[in-house]
């Protein structure tokens, strides 16, 4: 037996062995209070925040630890960026276009008429600067903010009543977020901002002609088919909507660096699970839908072409009296445009054939 070989393997080994106690001692236990903008009951929206604080505590040997809340057991959804800007609580997750009372140009890191896809929105803040422009606005709000998930492209929304031309938008009563209320007030709509455990109530005792939401998977859950039959297709205003994880700046400058870079880890995770959750399910949920009376409808083009010129001088309108808007507005078309130009090229031609040859066979 080699004596010195053991003692030498065992002098390396002893470090190895005592150093992650020692660490784990170091380590600070952090307690965080952090809320969602949905109910609990739309699992992906909530489970995606909720999966996000429990990863945080996988990663840090639940030293630091985030107790996550549905909207309204702590805050209202829309009360989240008030109560982490405040220090009330240290983090929430939202959609930032649920806040854009407070600034419009918040809707460029969630979704805009006819913006980004989910693809083209991560490329956009992760390269193209557009997280950066992101967190000079919040910081405005005593925030910073983390991508953390996107929808995909939503669907148009349910209608009472079949939507055959532009004119039959007048007077329409809509539950719809974000600039797309003003831009279908802009097409003779009445927009109406209602918080989502508010929606179907409203919508069933008719206070509401249509709703617009996410998608299959949530509308779904909702049941909106049960009191509106004709579900339209895009949601031209949401072709990918990001959720962001937001921090209260202070409570995050004072995480050890280990534990900022776990919220980093964490928050990139669920920024891809997300989507895929959702392409996941979405399939399935729409074939129910369908089998339970749906009535898919596309968009007249006549609509879509009267969005598209309402948004683009929306857009410009906006510009001439913000500027912190006609700054991000800039970037974000220049960007935009581009990506078109590439998916043009690669992957809606892709797509234009092989998804109508694949219902064809």
């Amino acid at each position: 037996m080699n004596r010195r070989r053991i003692l030498g393997a065992a002098t390396l080994a002893a470090p190895v062995a005592l150093a992650t106690p020692a660490l784990a001692q170091t380590a600070p236990e952090v307690n965080w209070r952090v809320s969602s903008a949905f109910p609990r009951n739309l699992d992906v929206l909530f489970g995606t925040g909720d999966a996000i604080a429990k990863r945080v505590g996988q990663l840090t040997e639940n030293r630091f630890r985030i107790r996550f809340f549905p909207a309204g057991e702590v805050v209202p959804g829309p009360a989240v960026l008030d109560a982490v800007q405040s220090g009330s609580l240290e983090g929430g997750h939202a959609p930032l276009y649920y806040f854009s009372g407070k600034d419009a140009a918040l809707n460029f890191f969630t979704a805009v008429p006819f913006g980004l896809n989910a693809r083209q929105n991560m490329a956009w803040l992760q390269y193209g600067g557009g997280q950066q422009l992101c967190n000079e606005l919040l910081a405005e709000f005593n925030c910073v903010g983390f991508p953390a998930g996107d929808t995909g492209a939503q669907m148009g929304g349910w209608f009472r009543n079949e939507v055959r031309n532009l004119e039959e938008l007048k007077g329409l009563k809509f539950r719809t977020p974000g600039l797309n209320g003003q831009l279908f007030s802009r097409l003779g709509a009445v927009p109406q901002a209602i918080a989502p455990a508010d929606i179907y109530p409203s919508l069933e005792r008719g206070a509401l002609d249509a709703v617009e939401f996410v998608g299959p998977h949530d509308d779904e859950k909702l049941g909106f088919v049960r009191v509106a039959r004709y579900y339209y297709y895009p949601g031209f205003w949401e072709a990918g909507a990001h959720l962001h994880f937001i921090a209260n700046r202070d409570a995050l400058a004072k995480l050890p660096e280990t534990y900022k870079a776990a919220l980093e880890v964490a928050c990139g995770e669920a920024n891809a699970n997300m989507l895929a959750q959702y392409d996941h399910l979405n399939p399935q949920a729409l074939r129910r839908l369908v089998a339970a009376g749906a009535q898919l409808r596309p968009w007249p083009r006549e609509v879509l072409q009267a969005a598209w010129r309402e948004a683009t001088a929306m857009y410009e309108e906006m510009s001439g009296k913000n500027e912190r808007f006609k700054k991000i507005w800039t970037a974000y078309r220049a960007y935009r445009d581009e990506e078109y130009q590439w998916f043009r090229i690669a992957e809606s031609s892709f797509d234009n054939f092989a998804f109508p040859a694949s219902a064809q066979r």
